[in-house]
């Protein structure tokens, strides 16, 4: 770093046309800056300014390297103008990384309003259900649906993910409507591949009991879009992300079963590198989404009337 540091000083001298002047430009002392240039010289093997008790003059090493150094210069400082820029406002290209179902569902679906409050920005959004090391990935940031390890990657909770236990009346027309927690065993469960226990069910009833209930079935999907369409279409019972199935429930499309009874609830996560000089556009995002589903998430809006109503 002590040559760009030289090369700057020297170009300081010649654009102040003195020792003296850069001296002061730069809050140095006359010595400290003659010694930069000095040094840049002994280092490059060649002479670059003539000097006279009256005037500075460049020799024909001096102007090549003073203009290209400039050149060089400016565009240094343009870039630090420009990251600058980039910490004050929410800016540049944001690369998001989220799960599948919940991309297309609940943050696809906000990016208009998002981009419309940040114009400076634009969106580069990767749905995946692996989960993928943002830092890895090039990601600024990724939303997890999980219990998270402990990582040094920073965690902001934006929400619950709760997950409640559905079927289409058609189906529980036809094959009855479970009361417990082990009548399921006496139905078609669909199962979703990437959710953990997913071939044993675990329950807390109100009295604090708990219940584990094997579980199986004639179909297993790793999309939850794809089980929802299941559902839709009477395949079986199946425990679901109300983010999921909210919507739904709420229009009567699925009804929620064993509600008395506690099932998974996690957690939506954004996860990012680091909190220190947080980029502006990360921060937006960020406080934007959870902002839009807060603890009380807009697709759990049923679970009010689900209340006391036994199922």
């Amino acid at each position: 770093m002590d040559s760009l540091t030289d090369i700057a000083v020297f170009v300081r001298v010649v654009d102040c046309g003195s020792f003296t002047a850069a001296a002061d430009r730069l809050s140095l002392s006359k010595s400290v800056v003659s010694k930069y240039v000095t040094r840049l010289e002994n280092r490059l093997g060649a002479r670059l300014l003539h000097r006279t008790t009256r005037r500075l003059s460049l020799t024909e090493a001096g102007r090549a390297l003073y203009e290209r150094s400039r050149e060089a210069l400016e565009v240094i400082g343009e870039a630090e103008n420009e990251v600058s820029r980039l910490q004050q406002a929410p800016r540049g290209t944001l690369r998001v990384n989220a799960p599948m179902s919940f991309g297309v569902l609940h943050i696809a679906p906000a990016l208009p309003a998002f981009l419309d409050r940040y114009p400076g920005l634009s969106v580069d959004m990767n749905l995946d259900d692996r989960r993928i090391d943002p830092i890895d990935g090039g990601f600024d940031l990724s939303v997890r649906i999980a219990e998270l390890p402990d990582s040094s990657l920073v965690a902001r909770r934006l929400g619950p993910c709760r997950h409640a236990i559905v079927a289409s009346p058609a189906y529980l027309e036809r094959r009855g409507v479970p009361r417990t927690p082990a009548e399921l065993e006496a139905h078609n469960v669909v199962t979703f591949s990437y959710q953990e226990s997913a071939g044993t069910w675990h329950f807390r009833a109100p009295d604090g009991s708990t219940a584990s209930v094997p579980v199986e079935g004639s179909l297993r999907v790793n999309n939850s879009l794809a089980l929802r369409e299941a559902l839709l279409n009477d395949a079986g019972i199946a425990r679901v992300p109300t983010f999921i199935v909210g919507g739904d429930i709420q229009a009567g499309r699925l009804r929620a079963l064993l509600t008395a009874y506690a099932t998974i609830e996690v957690s939506i996560y954004a996860v990012f590198a680091e909190r220190r000089h947080l980029a502006p556009k990360v921060r937006a995002f960020v406080e934007f989404m959870a902002g839009r589903i807060t603890e009380s998430p807009y697709w759990d809006a049923w679970t009010t009337a689900a209340r006391g109503r036994p199922a």
